[in-house]
């Protein structure tokens, strides 16, 4: 699948990722609905580091539509909030 990461790019992460991705996933939809800023950033930056470690960066000069979009590091609990779905930022 096909992940952007809102400033940075696009990332190729492997199907076999996403049961561990939604795990993270959960962790931070938890933060956002009990407005835990304590726990939002570390679940936040822990999704962004997975996502980085298990994808590959997608060529750069080739535009392939985004499955999923995720924010960025810095990303306010109200931006995650928008993104967020039913299922969270990562179905499945």
């Amino acid at each position: 699948m096909i992940v952007r990461i809102l400033g940075e790019g696009q990332l190729k992460v492997p199907d076999s990722a996403v049961a561990e991705l939604n795990e993270l996933d959960s962790a931070l939809e938890a933060a956002v609905e009990r407005d835990d800023e304590t726990a939002f950033g570390p679940a936040l930056a822990a999704l962004l580091s997975r996502l980085r470690e298990v994808g590959e960066p997608a060529e750069p000069d080739t535009l392939e539509p985004s499955g999923l979009i995720v924010p960025q590091e810095d990303a306010t609990m109200a931006e995650v909030r928008k993104l967020l779905t039913d299922e969270g930022l990562i179905p499945g």
